[in-house]
């Protein structure tokens, strides 16, 4: 009999453990986390009078670029791992050069040499092409080591918000378009310092980025804008004087991350499989040798 009662313990405490663990996944997947305004969570960078407000409320703003200036802002807040996302609304029609993001880098910080960084980079577009979305991982300075990827997007984000994500944590790094994950890294023992690491702010820009990007700005269709709202912002907020730096709270979900559900890597394949247009871990003539998370998950070099 008592036999039998550890055993229903065991079975109880192991079916117990898989709903909570089935819980913390669920509540991830949803990304149900509150939303913040601008004026609460965030500061002008640069092109003040280029950054206004959509709604009485902040929850809404407007950042552009024309011959004088670009524009952008800043959380006001140095996380140390984090769930960041916006919804983000692009100009139609001419875009060319036009370079919009939603990142996260510790550049002010750190010399440019030592600095992390996370990036949805929108490339600009000239009507009637696939818009093209690139995110890339600087770790510790790496520029000559970028982990660039390309995607065309299977919609138009000029014609409504969509929702755009990064996770950091201690281990992962995942970057999700309206929750489909398109990309997900793994930290190997061999990244070294090449895996952001040290406390990053959360960055919106628009800026001229003829010189790589699309094509050469026209100014004659400017002033170019981007439309924010929805921001997240939940994550271990640090100040980054403090050495090491401590969480200002626990990012709960981070810690319990354990990577992709089945689901969500069904997902991330199959967006993978039909809109990337450009890994590095492909690129051989950049790359003879693999860099060591290509090598050490190649099930994401496959996908």
């Amino acid at each position: 009999m008592k036999k039998k009662m550890a055993i229903s313990r065991v079975g109880f405490f192991i079916i117990t453990c898989m709903a909570l663990l089935t819980c913390v996944y669920a509540l991830f997947s949803s990304k149900d986390y509150p939303t913040s305004t601008f004026t609460k969570s965030f500061s002008r960078l640069f092109g003040n009078d280029h950054v206004v407000f959509l709604d009485n409320e902040g929850k809404s703003v407007q950042i552009s670029i024309d011959r004088s200036t670009g524009s952008g802002f800043i959380s006001q807040k140095v996380y140390l791992h984090a769930y960041f996302s916006a919804s983000i609304k692009l100009q139609a029609g001419y875009t060319a050069g036009v370079v919009t993001t939603f990142y996260t880098s510790n550049v002010n910080m750190y010399e440019t040499s030592s600095h992390d960084e996370l990036d949805f980079e929108f490339l600009g577009n000239i009507e009637g092409q696939q818009w093209i979305v690139q995110t890339n991982v600087y770790g510790n300075g790496s520029i000559n080591r970028g982990r660039e990827e390309r995607y065309n997007l299977w919609f138009d984000p000029t014609q409504d918000f969509h929702d755009y994500g990064i996770l950091w944590t201690h281990k992962w790094i995942v970057f999700y378009v309206d929750n489909i994950p398109i990309r997900e890294m793994q930290r190997v023992d061999a990244m070294g310092g090449d895996f952001p690491s040290k406390p990053m702010s959360l960055y919106a820009t628009i800026w001229d980025g003829s010189s790589w990007a699309t094509a050469p700005i026209d100014y004659t269709y400017a002033p170019f804008v981007a439309n924010y709202s929805n921001f997240v912002l939940q994550g271990c907020s640090v100040d980054p004087s403090h050495k090491p730096p401590k969480c200002d709270g626990e990012f709960e979900l981070g810690l319990s991350y354990k990577g992709l559900t089945i689901e969500e890597r069904t997902r991330m394949k199959k967006f993978r499989s039909k809109h990337m247009t450009y890994s590095y871990c492909h690129d051989r003539s950049r790359y003879p040798s693999p860099l060591p998370e290509c090598v050490m998950n190649p099930e994401e070099v496959r996908s």
